[in-house]
């Protein structure tokens, strides 16, 4: 690979890194605006967040194996069309049922953006040295994109209206694929079996599971399409079990669900995206259906928290070489659910001020907490089982995030106003990341056993 290909491959990771992750936090800001130009119900705008999610979960664990039997160009081409194509259908969208379904779409093409970006970015490294430069360049692009989200969100509403935030996916992805197509090289592709009965129970088990959190507390609990859900669950997870003993290539290998330091850490990974992503959602609510704000004040505001994710991020490594993995995530996983307290004790005040800065530590510790998070799920199994591992930890990341959504919807809504509602959302995310917290201690002891026994 020469010097100009290696550049070009480079830039074309970080650039989808950036819109993939942009993507997750972006659309928060357009809420209010849907609500009122699509008419949407509050359970139709938690299925333009959770679309998004729960394809990207879905497809994310078997993205690998697609990745290695397409080969990373034409996975990563795939994925770009289909992001970008699936934008220009939201743009588009006259109605919030074509605006989630595209929404599905575009979530799927960004599962397999991502894996491919990062092995087409780490093939071009020379050396070690510059494969780990490679990976942190591509996890900052990623980070960035997740903070830039709400702002940018912000400023395009403010500026435009809703349809820009997925205006610019297509005025972006265009040229990526053109360029993609001309002057990326090909990398050699590796035979893999894909297990697509995992994939598709996978599916139907976390599609049944969200749709249900989702339109349970509008349609009731026992309403035909909560029952069906609940069904499609139960029968999603039967046959996913099924699939995984009855193949060669499992998405999910023994070693990987059977290590108990694994489980923990990728529970962890669900309560903090299930308390940060909620958090999300209910605060862009609140801040411009309660509060009354403009898209781009109230993606200032969430400057404090997103922020603040990319200097804590850098400060995790270092810091975890210092005094441990768990150590860090105890500190930061404390420090968090203490601040989400304090958000919810300043959005009583009816200034802006307490509330930006308790968000301050609150995206710090969520900083520290995300790149150790992820080190530590794929430490805790054995090399061979690393990308089954981290695509299994990032799906419980988003799985959890869908929950959260769908959770915080109904809590908005069960008080008399949005902020006491808000309020409420805080403290059940002070208690999620508690419970994590707890897991991490519970935790410490089992990794100290396995160290020496080592």
């Amino acid at each position: 690979m020469t010097i100009e290909h290696r550049q070009v491959v480079v830039v074309l990771a970080l650039i989808a890194a950036f819109m993939v992750f942009v993507d997750g936090t972006i659309v928060n800001l357009t809420l209010a605006q849907l609500a009122l130009h699509l008419h949407a119900s509050r359970s139709e705008l938690e299925w333009a967040v959770n679309a998004y999610t729960l394809s990207f979960a879905a497809v994310m664990l078997g993205a690998g194996a697609i990745t290695d039997t397409l080969g990373a160009k034409r996975a990563f081409v795939a994925g770009l069309l289909v992001f970008t194509a699936s934008s220009a259908v939201c743009a588009a969208a006259a109605s919030m049922l074509v605006l989630n379904i595209a929404r599905l779409a575009q979530g799927a093409g960004s599962a397999l953006l991502l894996p491919s970006a990062l092995v087409l970015a780490t093939a071009s490294a020379t050396d070690e040295q510059a494969r780990h430069r490679l990976v942190g360049w591509w996890a900052a692009a990623g980070g960035v994109g997740m903070a830039a989200g709400p702002l940018l969100g912000g400023a395009l509403v403010a500026l435009a209206n809703w349809r820009a935030v997925f205006v610019v996916n297509v005025v972006t992805g265009i040229p990526a694929v053109v360029w993609s197509l001309r002057s990326m090289p090909a990398l050699a592709r590796r035979s893999r079996r894909l297990d697509i009965a995992g994939m598709g129970t996978a599916t139907v088990l976390i599609g049944g599971l969200v749709f249900a959190l989702i339109e349970a507390p509008a349609q009731g609990w026992l309403s035909p399409a909560a029952i069906t859900a609940a069904a499609l669950t139960v029968a999603g997870l039967v046959g996913f079990v099924w699939a995984e003993r009855s193949t060669r290539a499992p998405l999910l290998p023994p070693g990987v669900y059977s290590d108990r330091g694994f489980v923990a850490t990728a529970a962890q990974g669900a309560l903090f995206n299930f308390a940060f992503y909620g958090l999300l959602f209910a605060m862009s609510l609140m801040l411009q259906q309660g509060r009354g704000l403009s898209a781009l004040v109230s993606g200032l505001l969430f400057l404090p928290l997103t922020g603040l994710i990319s200097i804590g991020s850098i400060c995790a490594a270092p810091l975890a070489q210092r005094i441990g993995r768990p150590a860090v995530l105890g500190i930061g996983q404390a420090v968090l659910t203490t601040t989400l307290l304090a958000v919810a004790w300043a959005s009583t005040s009816t200034a802006l001020w307490p509330l930006a800065l308790a968000l301050v530590p609150a995206g710090f510790s969520s900083g520290l907490l995300v790149p150790t998070m992820t080190s530590q799920s794929i430490t805790a199994v054995e090399p061979a089982l690393h990308g089954a591992a981290s695509a299994a930890f990032n799906t419980s990341r988003q799985v959890g995030a869908a929950i959260g959504v769908a959770t915080f919807g109904p809590l908005l809504e069960a008080t008399h106003n949005l902020r006491d509602g808000f309020i409420t959302c805080v403290v059940v995310s002070a208690a999620a990341t508690a419970v994590a917290l707890v897991v991490t201690a519970l935790a410490r002891p089992a990794a100290r056993t396995e160290r020496l026994n080592a």
